[in-house]
């Protein structure tokens, strides 16, 4: 498991707020200030970004990897499991953001462009223009 540390490094991004009220671009601040405050900046290169969020989704993964359907779906449902998956899912999503910033792509506009390529490459069956 990883440590909450875990993710560092940030700035930039859209101004939704999540459940706790902090905007993606507060939360890519903190993650810069904590990366910048230990002089880790010069270790999130893209490709160093890139590896670690791959170890943390296959975390995420291995929490899931030998349960069956009935069991993944109640995994919440049990404070241990509930805050490892919570735990992991900060750690991937940290990365990514702080690969984003890296790479100055904002996550927001990128996932809504995504939803509307997809929504036009893949219509809703019956729908007027298929």
């Amino acid at each position: 498991m990883s440590e909450d540390v875990g993710a560092e490094g940030g700035v930039e991004g859209g101004a939704e707020s999540g459940a706790a009220g902090v905007t993606v671009a507060e939360l890519q601040k903190r993650l810069a200030d904590f990366a910048a405050a230990r002089d880790w900046g010069q270790y999130h290169t893209p490709k160093n970004l890139a590896a670690a969020l791959s170890v943390e989704a296959g975390e995420l993964v291995e929490i899931f990897q030998w349960l069956t359907p009935e069991e993944s779906a109640r995994i919440m449902a049990e404070p241990e499991s509930a805050h490892r998956v919570t735990d992991e899912v900060a750690d991937v999503l940290a990365y990514l953001l702080q690969f984003c910033t890296v790479l100055g792509v904002d996550p927001l506009a990128a996932l809504a462009a995504k939803i509307e390529r997809n929504e036009r490459r893949f219509p809703v069956p019956g729908d007027a223009g298929e």
